[in-house]
């Protein structure tokens, strides 16, 4: 079997980080999303790339009453009520228009409309899953207001995939995964820096910076799966590596991290195993063209492994066996309006 390319974004806006920064802080970035996805969507569409956005359910309202409208029947119950999106409603707008911070449907209509592109769950409200306070219960009523609000956009398939935010994977939840008819999640992986914790330390944070340059960790490539799995069964699709953006003041060691990342891909592509590039789409709002550019390398890297040795582009539902791959032909139309042309 040969490797395999997985890309995953986590589509969020400022419902991932309200916690931590607000909108003015992180205008810049919010609003570059609005040109860093179309310049994705143009370099996948033409180059046959395949990718996973695993989106916050909030992002498919059309309005604040639609929003409210599909809310679930348990909220969640943090012991740190400023986890809760939903005390901080009074601050989100009516719609896209006036509010581009907190709506994306325009944004999710350009995703669905491109080939080989699979729209996922990043849950409805950005749930966390290792918090105190949350259930199992309450985690269960925010995947069926995902579905929902996933549906009512024209999502006609169940969505297959989930990435956890903040990379909170809980193994408790897998039937609820499973009821719900999620067959894919993405893990961190079990090396001790990138283990889901819900609270971070420093020596993590140092390691998977310098882990970001150099292979401290290794390829940290997974197994394919050998068979296709039964109809109930979650199929883990680990993380390999975070696509940082381009930071001006590291820019001289661009070339150490294309290396240190083209090197775990190769050894995926050698080895028939899955390398799994994942990165949320306003890590590139700040410095949209250079960051694309350094994306359009890997990618032209993945494209010389195809060549050489059979690599595939894949989502998370294809990579797990949940879903059969669908070969993008050449002469697919992409949507315009990217960057870097």
């Amino acid at each position: 079997m040969p490797g395999a390319l997985v890309i995953s974004l986590d589509f969020e806006l400022h419902w991932g980080v309200r916690d931590h920064t607000t909108v003015e802080r992180y205008r810049e970035n919010l609003l570059g999303v609005r040109e860093a996805i179309p310049s994705m969507l143009d370099l996948f569409g033409r180059r046959s790339i395949a990718a996973t956005w695993a989106t916050v359910g909030f992002l498919f309202a059309e309005t604040k009453k639609d929003l409210e409208k599909h809310f679930p029947r348990l909220l969640p119950t943090y012991d740190d009520p400023k986890l809760s999106p939903y005390e901080a409603m009074s601050e989100v707008g009516a719609d896209e228009t006036s509010d581009p911070f907190h709506f994306a449907p325009t944004l999710l209509r350009q995703i669905a409309k491109t080939p080989r592109q699979e729209i996922g769950t990043h849950t409805f409200s950005h749930f966390y899953c290792l918090e105190r306070g949350q259930t199992a219960e309450q985690f269960d009523a925010d995947l069926e207001a995902a579905a929902s609000i996933g549906r009512a956009f024209g999502e006609g398939e169940t969505m297959r995939s989930i990435v956890f935010p903040r990379n909170q994977s809980n193994d408790a939840y897998q039937d609820v995964m499973r009821r719900r008819g999620i067959r894919a999640y993405r893990s961190n992986g079990p090396h001790w820096a990138y283990r889901a914790e819900a609270r971070e330390t420093p020596a993590r944070r140092a390691f998977r910076l310098l882990d970001a340059y150099l292979p401290a960790s290794g390829s940290r490539a997974a197994a394919r799966p050998t068979a296709r799995p039964r109809e109930d069964e979650l199929v883990d699709v680990p993380a390999s590596a975070f696509l940082r953006p381009y930071t001006p003041r590291l820019r001289h060691l661009d070339a150490v991290r294309f290396r240190r990342l083209a090197f775990a891909m190769t050894r995926a592509a050698e080895t028939g195993r899955i390398f799994h590039l994942w990165w949320h789409p306003h890590n590139f709002g700040r410095h949209p063209r250079a960051s694309m550019a350094f994306l359009e390398r890997l990618v032209g890297h993945y494209e010389m492994l195809r060549t050489r040795h059979g690599m595939e582009s894949l989502t998370m539902a294809e990579a797990s066996g949940a879903t059969e791959a669908r070969p993008l032909r050449r002469d697919s139309p992409s949507p315009g309006g990217a960057l870097d042309r």
